[in-house]
């Protein structure tokens, strides 16, 4: 069976195909180093991660780069590839991963690292970088866990500390230099380690002592001892993908994203972006407004978020939120701000947010008391989160989601009954907005991380963690708040790693073998297989999950994240005293080490640089023309036939945005574009004559219809014809009277197929049976056909209704998989009063 063939037989074959638009796909006899962007998930949260997306296109704006994306195989496509003994490819050519100069895995979790294991193992790579040849790729690794590499140092090569806009570039320089040297491995390695912000885990040896704790973190270059973090100094001319790539499937975050800034001084002290993305760095507002701008013209979305840790602390976040409203306001675009903190919640704000659709509200008080989040450095007063969530309610959101973590340092069981009870206040700031209003509290583990003043505190361990939960799980109960936790074992196995060693290699590479893959993910993480791998390698895990003294050598120290030892130990100490430690960014400098204020500095946007939108008078509504409706006939061809009916739609849906038509939309709160398709084809059957009315509000030629969504269809979906339509014309699925379909026969195909189907047509009916969620009833298919025909190798079906693949299966007496991999074509379609054939 063809590489083709087989992904239909997977659960979402798009995530595998490419061709996305947007991706870049060059010659690689052009270019002199390849790259290939490896995120260790699967590709709707790898999609959805706007770090990779900068990097695919700061490296594929470099002629002599070619940069390609590969993400963690689910895992039936796993076994799928390991079945057949098939290689891990990227998505824009095709090629093995083990073909590519580079190989750069973006760590954002640290319970992703099995799937980095696992993706260097299908590639054909050894997994430890000790056992890989001179012609293998190079292994980097990036992103925020980055920063305490240790438990994966076995396994790469190199790591990028901090920013990578600037850095990833000087590193391909360096492979494309040594490469035309001849050079090897080794002095390859020793290049790299002269530029900032790279650290190569080989030229430093650590020492331990017998209790597992490190003696010494010995560098092999005593002049330099330590990796100073690499900073973007300034965001606003950092290059950013104005052309994104627009996926054929719904990813996580499934919208444009513009980051509006990098780092947070907040100073919340269990934080560990606070620390490792300082100083803030923000874009100034119409720089932002550009990027929106191009990045919906090219992608077709509907939705925009506004990126950063805190966007609510954004300087212009006021101007900008008039300035966008005003400008898209009859656009039907929805703005989301994912990152809202309490206290910057002003009235101006409320009242722009009240305009984006309320699809949910959330807050972070991150603890119950407020001796607590003054231990945290978390500055919210109890009053002001309950009079944003008394404005939220007003504003019409219906539900408010809490967000708290237990085992914070110091916290006691005072604390946990002040976390329900402010919980309870929230929801009864809601009672007499009208609609009702309701609260979801969702309680996590703190997870100590290195960098942040909290990262000698002891964790709590499972026991711990559950007897916790299920006494908030009671007591809220009993105040009729529903509870969502995270698994205490995810949390326990996350803080093992958070702040491990090089030890843990060993555990992490006998879990893999064992099976453990997406441990992130609740239905495939395997607690049982992970235990077995720290007990087949004697080590406790719970060890890890310790306090640490403040003279103890800890296994990231020879990581400088810019935010010195003494500054974290001051913060650690100010939060035991319940002593707030001010924002710097408007203020006075906390003294944390990392700024040197002249390149390396807080850059705040300039609100004068954006000019708030002018509102024209309101004109009075007046109902558009009802227009004659505009027939397209479309394909979905080659890739897209690995499509489901809804990604189709939204293919379409998005491509018509981009065109810029005039579509009319539907009233109420979520209007939706007027759009009407046929019947869905069933995955893998491709077609030639698929039907789709476009409803718009101004006239429109059928000809220039046709030509402007061809500009915006990616390959294997093309306009064939545009005609009008009469606006109360049957829909597309109403008006078919007939569809051919043509079936390319296997091989095997008996000399009996003719006479089965004459003897079908002579039957008045024909029952079979159908499985469905694990129900099978009767079927008759006789009523669907109108037509059977063999010609040559290909099975002809003109049939009135049902399912083509159903039908081919039955016909051939094969399995309907089998015949899915054949390639159906729907080919034509005949409607009551004329034909469209594309023969």
């Amino acid at each position: 069976m063809t590489q083709k063939s087989s992904l239909y037989e997977l659960q979402r074959p798009a995530r595998y195909t490419g061709g996305e638009r947007g991706s870049v796909a060059k010659d690689w006899a052009q270019v002199d180093v390849t790259f290939a962007l490896a995120f260790p998930d699967v590709y709707e949260i790898g999609m959805s991660h706007i770090g990779s997306a900068i990097l695919y296109r700061v490296l594929n704006d470099t002629p002599w780069i070619a940069a390609e994306r590969s993400y963690t195989p689910w895992p039936d496509r796993e076994a799928q590839l390991r079945s057949d003994g098939r290689l891990l490819s990227s998505l824009e050519s095709g090629r093995n991963l083990a073909d590519f100069d580079i190989i750069g895995f973006s760590l954002q979790y640290e319970l992703c690292y099995s799937n980095v294991l696992t993706m260097l193992d299908l590639s054909g790579l050894p997994m430890r970088a000790s056992e890989r040849g001179e012609e293998a790729p190079l292994i980097i690794v990036g992103g925020p866990c980055a920063f305490n590499p240790e438990p994966l140092a076995d396994f790469f090569d190199c790591a990028v500390i901090g920013d990578g806009e600037e850095v990833v570039l000087e590193l391909c320089a360096a492979v494309r230099t040594s490469k035309a040297a001849g050079e090897n491995r080794a002095a390859l390695l020793k290049r790299l380690a002269a530029i900032e912000g790279m650290y190569v885990p080989s030229f430093f040896s650590v020492i331990y002592q017998p209790d597992g704790r490190i003696t010494e973190i010995a560098p092999k270059d005593l002049q330099q001892p330590k990796v100073r973090r690499r900073v973007l100094a300034d965001l606003d001319s950092a290059p950013y993908p104005e052309q994104p790539i627009v996926p054929f499937l719904q990813t996580v975050h499934d919208r444009v994203a513009v980051e509006v800034a990098r780092g947070c001084t907040r100073g919340c002290r269990f934080c560990q972006a606070g620390y490792i993305y300082r100083p803030v760095r923000e874009r100034q507002p119409d720089t932002i407004r550009n990027l929106i701008d191009q990045l919906l013209r090219h992608s077709g979305h509907d939705e925009v978020s506004l990126l950063s840790l805190s966007t609510g602390d954004y300087s212009a976040i006021e101007i900008l939120m008039q300035n966008i409203m005003g400008c898209y306001a009859d656009q039907q675009v929805a703005i989301s701000l994912p990152s809202l903190r309490v206290g910057s919640l002003t009235p101006a704000l409320m009242d722009e947010i009240k305009k984006v659709r309320k699809t949910g509200f959330t807050l972070a008080p991150e603890a119950g008391s407020e001796r607590l989040r003054q231990v945290i450095n978390k500055g919210i007063l109890e009053e002001d989160l309950i009079e944003s969530a008394r404005t939220a309610f007003e504003l019409g959101w219906r539900v408010i989601k809490l967000y708290f973590m237990i085992g914070l340092p110091t916290e006691t069981d005072e604390d946990l009954a002040a976390l329900v009870d402010l919980s309870a206040r929230v929801k009864a700031a809601g009672r007499s907005t009208q609609g009702g209003a309701d609260v979801n509290v969702s309680v996590s583990t703190f997870v100590p991380k290195a960098h942040t003043p909290f990262q000698w505190d002891a964790q709590i361990g499972i026991d711990e963690t559950l007897a916790r939960k299920n006494n908030l799980r009671g007591s809220l109960k009993k105040k009729k708040l529903r509870l969502k936790w995270h698994e205490a074992e995810l949390s326990f196995l996350e803080g093992v790693f958070a702040r491990g060693d090089r030890r843990l290699g060993n555990v992490l590479e006998e879990a893999v073998k064992r099976g453990c893959r997406f441990d992130g993910w609740r239905d495939h993480f395997r607690w049982d297989l992970w235990q077995e791998a720290f007990a087949a390698v004697d080590l406790d895990p719970s060890w890890y999950l310790r306090q640490r003294l403040p003279e103890e050598v800890l296994p990231w120290d020879h990581i400088d994240a810019g935010v010195t030892k003494e500054f974290l130990l001051r913060e650690r100490q100010a939060g035991l005293l319940g002593k707030a430690t001010p924002d710097c960014r408007n203020g006075e400098c906390s003294y944390c080490g990392l700024c040197d204020f002249e390149t390396v500095r807080p850059r705040l946007a300039d609100s004068s640089r954006l000019e708030p939108p002018v509102v024209e008078p309101e004109a009075e509504l007046v109902e558009p023309l009802l227009l004659p409706k505009v027939r397209l006939t479309i394909t979905k061809l080659d890739r897209t036939a690995s499509l489901s009916h809804l990604e189709y739609m939204t293919l379409i849906h998005r491509a018509v945005r981009r065109a810029g038509l005039p579509i009319r939309y539907s009233k109420g709160f979520h209007p939706a574009p007027r759009i009407s398709f046929g019947d869905a084809l069933p995955l893998g059957v491709a077609s030639e004559a698929e039907l789709i009315d476009l409803e718009l509000t101004t006239p429109c030629q059928p000809q220039d219809t046709m030509d402007k969504l061809n500009q915006e269809l990616p390959e294997g979906v093309r306009v064939l014809k545009a005609e009008l339509w009469p606006r109360k014309g049957e829909a597309p699925a109403n008006s078919i009277l007939a569809a051919t379909f043509k079936v390319p026969l296997p091989e095997d195909t008996d000399e009996k197929l003719v006479d089965r189907l004459k003897d079908f047509l002579a039957q008045e009916t024909v029952i079979t049976t159908r499985s469905k969620k694990n129900r099978t009833s009767e079927l008759d298919l006789r009523p669907w056909v109108l037509d059977l025909q063999r010609e040559d190798n290909v099975l002809c079906m003109k049939m009135h209704s049902g399912s083509p693949l159903f039908l081919a299966a039955y016909l051939l007496e094969r399995d309907i998989e089998l015949v899915r991999a054949l390639g159906i074509h729907k080919t034509a379609v005949e409607l009551k009063d004329t034909e469209t054939n594309v023969d």
